[in-house]
């Protein structure tokens, strides 16, 4: 398949990678696409698509540095964090038409963080009527649409949104 084109895809950044044992980590060292998932990459954090979603769309935005609170990064990484959690909404509403929106960060495993050692920010895209409450109610999760479909439309469009590069 070919890569796509990706204006911060940048060796020095891929080798931020603190902890190998670490799923977002072990991602900053592989190429982009399907099979890593992560979908855009920002100077100090990337976007990624949850492999297990709530809901078709649902990502993360996670910064590079490997740090298990929003407390213990940089003014700057959590602003970059913020910065890529608008883009995201932006694409979720380019590409599915979402109309609402749950941005959360489980910050330790109490509070529900499958990745507690590395913190990041989820985004989930919602819909009146959809049926997020299933995973909940039913232990069911409903998913229309193959993950790889979904990379593939996601990713169309954060390049739609990311600025052009520059020459």
């Amino acid at each position: 398949m070919k890569r796509l084109w990706s204006p911060w895809r940048m060796p020095y950044i891929e080798s931020q990678a603190s902890d190998p044992d670490c799923l977002f980590c072990r991602r900053l060292a592989q190429a982009d696409g399907p099979e890593n998932l992560v979908l855009a990459r920002a100077p100090l954090a990337f976007t990624i698509l949850n492999r297990y979603p709530y809901t078709n769309g649902h990502m993360m935005v996670v910064p590079y540095d490997h740090v298990p609170s929003i407390d213990q990064l940089t003014p700057e990484v959590q602003g970059t964090l913020m910065q890529l959690s608008s883009q995201a909404v932006t694409v979720l509403r380019l590409v599915y038409g979402a109309e609402s929106f749950n941005l959360g960060v489980n910050i330790g495993a109490a509070a529900g963080a499958g990745v507690a050692d590395h913190v990041h920010v989820h985004i989930v895209p919602r819909w009146p009527g959809d049926t997020n409450f299933m995973a909940t109610v039913g232990e069911t999760r409903v998913i229309p649409e193959a993950l790889e479909k979904t990379y593939e439309r996601l990713h169309a469009g954060w390049l739609q949104v990311l600025p052009p590069p520059s020459a």
